[in-house]
This record gives C-alpha cells, structure tokens and sequence, in this order.
C-alpha cells in the first residue's frame, strides 16, 4: 500500500484549521507536521490552499442491494459517495430481502465486503419486513448495524413504536424514525401548498410529518430510547425537536441539502424535484435553515435515493419518489448554506463530518489525530462546477440540482488509507 503526504493544507485539528502536512502509512495518519519529503517514496498530494477534515459521513443513504439492484448497486453507490467526499454512509433497509435477521443482513454485509470503496454501515429494520407490526431481535442484529428503521414507512402503531423503543434503548443505538402518517397523505405527491393547488396536484400536508415527530419524542421521553428523526421538512418539526432537546430528550435529526435550498415555488413538472418527504414552503425552508444555524438539525444526510431513468420520467405525479445527493452534497450545502453567509464553514464540518460521528459512536469525532485511520476528503472551497448528473459515479440521475453552478467541491477522498477518490 503505497504511503501519502498532504501538503501544506488547512488541517481540522479539534475544532479550527491549522496549517499543516498531513502523512499516511499502513493505513493510519502517520504524522501530522513537516515530514521529511526528501526520503519520502510514496505519493505527495500538493494541499495548498485546500482544506483537510475527516471524511464526510451520511447517515441515510439507499444503495438498493440486495433485491434493487437496477437502480443501485453497493459498488456504484460506494463510487458515488466517494466522489462526493464521503467515507462513511448507513444503508436504508428497504432491501429485498430486508435485513430484519441475521441471515437477510449477512447477505448484505458480504456484498459491502467485496464491493464497497468506503465504509457502508447498514441499518436494520425496526419491524419484520418494514411492515410496523412484529419486532425483530433488537439485540442480535445491534453488534453489526448503525441502528434501526422501517425508512420508507413510518411506524404506524404507537404501542408498537413504544415496545420498539424499549427493546433498543438497551442497545444504545438509534431509532432512526421515518415520521409519516399514513392517515393524512391522502394519495398525495408534492407539498400541499400554493404550487400545488395552482397547477391540480395532490398535496401532502405538513402534519402527515409533525403529527408522528410529535409522537415519537413524547415515546422517546417516556422510554429513553436515542431518537434520531430523519429527513425532517417543516418549520413544525424543527420547532418540536428544538423544544424536546431544551427539555433534555435524547433527540437528533437530519435535513437534506435539498431542503435547505429549495421551495415549493422552485418545483418543475419533473420528477427531479419529487421526494418523499417533499419539498415544503418557503416559511419551511427558512425554518430549516434557522435549525441547523442553531444546532436543532444536527445532521445534513442526503437520503440519496436512486431509481431508473424510466422510473423518474414520469412528472411530479407518477414518478417514484426520490432523487440522488451524494455527489452534489457538501458543494451544495456550502454554496446555499456557507457561500450565503447563514453558517460557518466550521458548523458545515460539523453537521457533515463530525456530529455524525458523534451519533454513531464512531472514531474521528475529534478531528484529525495520529494514530486513527485515514478517512479524510481534501475540498477545494475555490472550485465552481455545474452540476451534470450524466457524470454521476451513481446509477441515479435524478437531482433537482441538474444544470445549476455549485462551488466548494471535493477533490481527494481517502477510505481506510486508499485514495478511493
């Protein structure tokens, strides 16, 4: 394996930027200072004027195998988040089979072991088949898995949900909850707001969210169960989750770069801007965007989701719902969120690299120390680029980024010492 030095970057060393030289042998980071080039044999990484942190975690992705695998695959999926800086990612168990056993998750667990660039870590599900009703054996499949979910769909049945929860708060791993009654969606596709009613869409109120967030805290509270809210959507849900962390819950959550950028009034008639949950109002967005300034959102995950060119051709009507975000995450995050003046450069490291880390108990939540393995993305802030999904490492081309000019990309990502990207 051949050894790296970074030259003269902008070092994340506990919590600020230093400039230094970073060196990586078998695997690990070997030196970080001034290391003799002169003697050096292995690849020497001119970092000058970039930036070096701790790779970039995603705490929701779908890469789609097994059982999906024309959308998706591990491999490509594993590329795509390379190239997009990230070292670290959790799989979504809407699988075929879903990994609500040992043997549906070992299956799974193999394919990441031949094929993965990066670190895939999966989740497994809260329900058997993600179907909100039978439990699965929290505490077997807890060594080998980043949580529990039934993303997809949210669990229906409060007495269900509270027995879930009390089966894993003695794990220590989160509940990641897809917040969604079902009840209130009335076959509905894109956000029910004005966009909606002026062009005859089917809306989805904000409720069909807030109403389950609002449930799954109260059972959190009340069981001590980690409860981490994915992809959360309304000014509501952010205001819920911000009052149960004042009142000492133990509640995170996650948004998607692309609700901190757009609004229903930015929607087209393609199924790019489809998603589940969908794209909100502008109070929303700017409600988001408020919680991650404050620390509310902890997370940025992509919910990067694939699907077939034919599957996402359909309109905001009938295509499926979803579009990819790995690629495109942190230059957008940076130019929406950064560039704008609303965060520090910082508080983005934080909410893409460092917190996640802090949530799944992983190494690296310190910043850059010798001795911890090498997973590191060198962004160049400087670096404008339109966004073009037909170059995408993923499968999927369905971003609602297509055609726009994003700045702050990644250049380098090393996986467990390799440069993988």
């Amino acid at each position: 394996m051949e050894d790296i030095i970074i030259t003269g970057a902008n070092v994340w060393i506990d919590g600020k930027f230093v400039v230094a030289d970073v060196s990586v042998h078998d695997r690990k980071i070997s030196a970080i200072g001034n290391p003799m080039l002169q003697t050096f044999n292995g690849k020497i990484i001119d970092g000058t004027g970039k930036y070096l942190v701790p790779g970039l975690v995603d705490m929701h992705v779908h890469f789609r195998e097994p059982g999906y695998s024309y959308k998706e695959t591990i491999r490509t999926g594993s590329m795509a988040a390379a190239a997009g800086g990230f070292t670290i990612v959790c799989t979504m168990p809407n699988l075929n089979p879903a990994p609500d056993n040992v043997e549906n998750l070992r299956r799974q667990l193999d394919i990441i072991r031949l094929d993965a660039c990066i670190d895939v870590l999966p989740y497994a599900t809260i329900t058997k088949k993600r179907m909100g009703s039978e439990l699965v054996d929290y505490r077997m499949l807890a060594p080998w898995v980043a949580g529990f979910s039934d993303d997809g769909t949210g669990v229906q049945d409060a007495d269900v949900m509270r027995k879930a929860m009390e089966g894993i708060a003695p794990t220590g791993k989160i509940l990641a909850a897809h917040c969604e009654v079902e009840a209130l969606l009335n076959r509905g596709y894109i956000h029910d707001g004005e966009y909606c009613r002026r062009n005859g869409h089917r809306g989805i109120c904000s409720e069909s969210e807030w109403g389950e967030v609002e449930r799954d805290i109260r059972l959190a509270e009340e069981t001590g169960c980690r409860l981490h809210v994915c992809h959360i959507s309304t000014k509501e849900s952010v205001a819920l989750i911000r009052d149960a962390k004042r009142r000492g819950v133990k509640v995170t959550c996650e948004t998607g770069p692309h609700y901190l950028t757009f609004c229903d009034e930015d929607l087209q008639e393609e199924g790019r801007f489809k998603m589940n949950p969908p794209i909100r109002s502008r109070e929303d967005r700017d409600a988001l965007r408020e919680g991650l300034i404050d620390g509310t959102i902890d997370v940025v995950a992509t919910d990067h989701a694939p699907h077939s060119e034919s599957e996402k051709s359909k309109g905001l009507e009938k295509s499926a719902m979803g579009v990819v975000g790995l690629e495109t995450a942190f230059a957008a995050v940076y130019t929406t969120m950064v560039k704008s003046g609303l965060i520090s450069f910082e508080r983005l490291v934080e909410a893409m690299a460092i917190t996640p880390r802090r949530i799944l108990g992983l190494p690296g939540a310190d910043g850059l120390t010798v001795g911890d393995t090498a997973n590191l993305v060198l962004l160049d802030l400087e670096r404008i680029m339109e966004v073009d999904p037909f170059r995408f490492k993923s499968m999927g081309t369905a971003t609602p980024y297509a055609g726009m000019t994003l700045q702050g990309w990644p250049v380098m990502t090393i996986s467990n010492g390799n440069i993988c990207f």
